[in-house]
């Protein structure tokens, strides 16, 4: 499976942490969540798969949580891996990152998350801005 980012440090205990994240476009845009802390960065809307939940279920409710808008018609579009810190959580974690791309349909309501923000951003930019080169690498495939 492809890795994203810098390898794993020596030494250094990770946490395994899947996750799903989705693609969102209308139009030449993309649904995505700002996040404001604790250092602020656009996202695809997802995060942590949560015990006994399927991954379709943590992709519906991530984005609720993240951008307030409820989803269809969700396709896998791959998996990749990153070693990270996660400052949320103050953890090392392997994260298995699973992406997929699905249609926003509508707002359900203001995003839940804390320091979430929903955020329209044209595609092209969003290939230069996403936070990490993981999800860059997946919106520039789509764009192609």
């Amino acid at each position: 499976m492809r890795r994203y980012g810098e390898g794993p440090l020596a030494g250094q205990q990770y946490r395994f942490r899947p996750g799903v994240y989705v693609v969102l476009p209308r139009g030449g845009d993309l649904l995505l969540t700002h996040q404001s802390a604790p250092y602020p960065e656009v996202q695809l809307p997802g995060g942590g798969i949560d015990p006994g939940e399927s991954p379709l279920q943590a992709l519906h409710r991530e984005v609720w949580e993240e951008t307030g808008w409820k989803i269809a018609n969700p396709r896998r579009l791959g998996a990749f891996r990153r070693f990270t810190w996660m400052p949320d959580y103050e953890i090392w974690a392997e994260k298995l990152c699973i992406l997929y791309r699905a249609d926003p349909v509508y707002p359900l309501s203001a995003p839940v998350e804390p320091a979430h923000s929903a955020l329209w951003m044209a595609a092209e930019r969003a290939a230069r801005e996403l936070g990490n080169p993981g999800e860059r690498a997946f919106v520039r495939a789509m764009l192609r």
